[in-house]
């Protein structure tokens, strides 16, 4: 993930790309403080999937879908809602002191890579810490990797 480039690329070891995805990380930039809206850095790994099966669009509320699908209207009754949409790939930190552990970490602090309304710009920081995605590109990202696939935010 490059957090400069807003750009996830999905690595194979030793290997060119398999895919490129634009995303839109933070507005408050990097960081790994709890509360700081910041995204955080350094070695991740996907500690859980959510979401398998469910149409585009799905939406979430405390990672459960609440049987509601995304749409001009529903964004419209709910003006303040932040949208998780889609798929949900729940970030853990590897690195200790980092952004694993008291006061810095990022399964704690529910840091995801998720589906967000087509609307959203991607490749501009525009999240409050995660990283979003169009639903078509975090459906495809979903379908390529496991629980355990390592995430580096650089």
């Amino acid at each position: 993930m490059d957090l400069q480039g807003q750009q996830l690329a999905l690595m194979q070891a030793g290997e060119e790309a398999l895919a490129r995805y634009s995303v839109s990380t933070a507005l408050k930039g990097p960081g790994e403080r709890d509360g700081s809206g910041c995204t955080p850095r350094g070695e991740h790994y996907v500690r859980a999937m959510i979401g398998a099966g469910l149409p585009a669009n799905t939406v979430f509320r405390a990672r459960r879908p609440t049987g509601e699908r995304y749409s001009p209207a529903l964004a419209a009754a709910h003006p303040d809602r932040d949208w998780i949409l889609s798929r949900i790939l729940w970030l853990c930190g590897r690195e200790t002191g980092r952004n694993r552990g008291r006061g810095v970490d990022s399964f704690r602090r529910f840091i995801y890579i998720h589906g967000t309304p087509d609307t959203e710009p991607m490749g501009k920081p525009c999240s409050h810490g995660c990283i979003r995605m169009r639903n078509r590109d975090v459906i495809d990202l979903f379908e390529r990797v496991r629980p355990g696939t390592t995430v580096t935010i650089r």
